[in-house]
């Protein structure tokens, strides 16, 4: 197992000088690298696929999620951009209507999921505090502190948003605003470690909600309407209002040139969906083994290739097969 990563690791780091003047089949194309552990992996896997499977020249545009939307939006640029959380990006569907961007697939096939948690060890102790307004009501047992998202993220709008909805800091609940998805996860981490509690926003699938058992807090229904409004960051604040978040479509963004221009290409991207158990396992794989995103992608090329071998075509699949 150690050698198979290691030898596939070692392809994936050398790829992007190698590949693409062996097999010309391919031009210049960008691909979006999420600033979280699985949208790094899952474009270090596309970005295999592409050099090895179809002789790219790929450049990897590292961003997030508002960036990647405004760039798509602005600039017609990256290409591709995997794993877009269309619930964070309203001008998402904008570009979409007007034919700028395809959504070519669901990035996890099961969807993803957002919201406000507290460990469920802390929920099992005050099941009151499963509800926002038991939290607001005993700010002390959840550590008088709500953890918020990274600047650029598309949920920090919300969460900032929602702070004013819910007068967190008028009842008591500092909002601690993030560096980085990484500070985020740690402090998880560091509440179960030291069995302290912890409220805040967290996504998934994701290997810290797979390590760490999680209860997501009741902060209102659903209104898909309100939801839209508390994504602007612009929103008058005489328009928020309580909304839980909705299950979230998270998709693999193409645009209408690539599509055009390397049909091949966009159809590998409308055949790559992850079932949620495969991310969340190579999550768990990558923080355990301290890896980076070109191991992480290895460990899904070795333990899954099966399953990448079905998103190609007959070409790019004989050419990774000589490769792995």
């Amino acid at each position: 197992m150690k050698k198979l990563l290691a030898g596939t690791t070692a392809i994936l780091a050398a790829g992007a000088f190698n590949v693409s003047a062996a097999n010309a089949d391919c031009g210049d194309v960008s691909i979006g690298a999420m600033g979280w552990a699985s949208g790094e992996s899952v474009t270090a896997v596309a970005t295999f696929v592409l050099e090895v499977g179809y002789g790219c020249n790929v450049s990897v545009v590292p961003t997030d999620t508002v960036p990647a939307v405004t760039s798509l939006a602005e600039n017609g640029q990256p290409d591709i951009v995997p794993e877009v959380w269309r619930n964070s990006a309203p001008v998402y569907g904008e570009l979409e209507s007007a034919g700028k961007v395809i959504t070519a697939s669901n990035v996890f096939a099961n969807g993803g999921e957002e919201g406000w948690w507290i460990p469920t060890w802390l929920a099992e102790q005050h099941p009151e505090l499963t509800t926002l307004e038991g939290i607001l009501a005993n700010p002390d047992k959840v550590g008088a502190r709500f953890h918020n998202c990274p600047v650029g993220w598309g949920c920090r709008v919300v969460n900032d948003n929602l702070k004013v909805v819910h007068q967190l800091e008028a009842n008591g609940v500092e909002v601690f605003d993030h560096g980085s998805g990484a500070n985020l996860g740690a402090s998880i981490a560091s509440a179960f470690a030291d069995k302290e509690p912890w409220f805040g926003y967290y996504w998934g699938p994701t290997a810290v909600l797979g390590k760490y058992k999680m209860t997501k807090v009741d902060i209102g229904a659903v209104d898909a309407d309100q939801h839209a409004i508390n994504q602007n960051a612009d929103a008058d604040p005489a328009t928020l209002g309580v909304s839980g978040f909705p299950s979230a479509p998270v998709l693999n963004a193409i645009t209408a040139d690539l599509a055009a221009r390397e049909p091949e290409v966009a159809d590998f991207i409308r055949n790559m969906s992850f079932p949620n158990d495969v991310i969340s396992s190579m999550l768990a794989w990558k923080e355990e083994n301290n890896a980076s995103a070109d191991e992480a992608a290895a460990w899904v090329l070795t333990n899954h290739g099966d399953m990448v071998m079905s998103w190609v075509n007959a070409d790019a699949k004989k050419k990774l097969a000589e490769r792995l």
